[in-house]
């Protein structure tokens, strides 16, 4: 397979997966701040915190209020990693490789880009209510995904398409965890309260996990949520589980065993997913959650350029893609 077509299908992965993500995090966020105790301040800040995107949204505004994170976010085309950014970027992607999609996939790509763009800021809070948009994205890349699963050949663009789908899922997964530690840091006594409590539940929530963790954990807290949110192995959004299946695609694109590496990107990922499966919550709560969410988001982001350098720059060429990060 030509470099820049793998580049252009494991980007389509990780652009749709980072939009539903976003969508994931807006909705949580919102059905948040409605649960809120009255009289306590809505935070809307930890999510342009968590999503590395702080920088980039004080240059245009000074305050964090509903409207504004909620449009930098889902509208917001200056924003590289907005929706509507990660969207136009998955089309593009998309139209580059068609060749190598099924009909019904491009279509619905197709029909999701259009979707977007009669949208805009007024559309949005017509209803004073932005929940039914949100909750339309999200629905339409599932739509996308049981597509791709039910009509794709699994040949090697399968593999860099589910790559970058994980890598990508893995990658936000920390950043909802890390929106919980920026939510508490203004107000460590809630920890353990009512307040703590509901903050968790909505973490939950926002990858769509509450139902599977009441049944295999039980009691919601702290230990319990991020045991599951990052060690996991059966549940699919857990950051281990997604490595672990990251890790199985560059196998399968580099023909290796299982248990072994051809690469720089085979051996950070096994690194990465080795640590997480020798380690268990106490090393995470000792450590403190922020510094061991940033150490795996350094080292997602350190994965993700040894795939770049591996597969897609072996010859440099001005046909190759520079596409964003995170």
């Amino acid at each position: 397979m030509l470099s820049r077509v793998a580049n252009s299908i494991y980007w389509l992965g990780r652009y749709l997966e980072r939009a539903e993500n976003y969508a994931r995090f807006i909705d949580v966020n919102f059905n948040l701040m409605l649960d809120l105790p009255p009289g306590m301040k809505a935070q809307w800040e930890p999510l342009i915190l968590a999503t590395g995107d702080h920088e980039m949204y004080l240059k245009n505004k000074t305050t964090f209020d509903k409207r504004s994170v909620i449009f930098f976010m889902a509208l917001d085309r200056n924003n590289p990693n907005s929706i509507i950014s990660s969207i136009t970027n998955a089309r593009e992607n998309a139209r580059i490789i068609r060749e190598n999609l099924s009909k019904e996939t491009w279509e619905k790509i197709n029909e999701l880009y259009h979707f977007l763009i009669r949208y805009n800021e007024r559309k949005i809070w017509d209803n004073k209510d932005p929940r039914s948009f949100f909750e339309q994205i999200k629905v339409q890349i599932q739509l996308l995904y049981g597509l791709a699963d039910s009509t794709v050949a699994r040949t090697e663009g399968w593999y860099f398409r589910t790559l970058g789908m994980y890598l990508e899922r893995a990658d936000k997964t920390s950043r909802v965890l890390d929106v919980k530690y920026h939510t508490l840091l203004p107000s460590p006594k809630e920890v353990g309260g009512p307040l703590d409590f509901l903050h968790w539940t909505a973490l939950l929530k926002s990858v769509s996990s509450f139902n599977t963790y009441r049944k295999m954990y039980g009691t919601i807290d702290s230990s319990g949520v991020l045991e599951f949110l990052i060690f996991n192995r059966q549940f699919p959004r857990s950051i281990f589980f997604c490595l672990k299946e990251a890790e199985d695609c560059l196998h399968m694109i580099s023909h290796t065993s299982s248990n072994d590496f051809k690469n720089g990107a085979e051996k950070e990922i096994g690194s990465l997913r080795s640590k997480l499966a020798f380690s268990d919550i106490d090393d995470i709560i000792n450590r403190g959650l922020h510094e061991s969410i940033d150490e795996i988001q350094q080292k997602i982001n350190i994965i993700s350029s040894e795939i770049e350098l591996t597969f897609f720059q072996v010859k440099p060429s001005n046909t190759t893609q520079k596409q964003e990060e995170a």
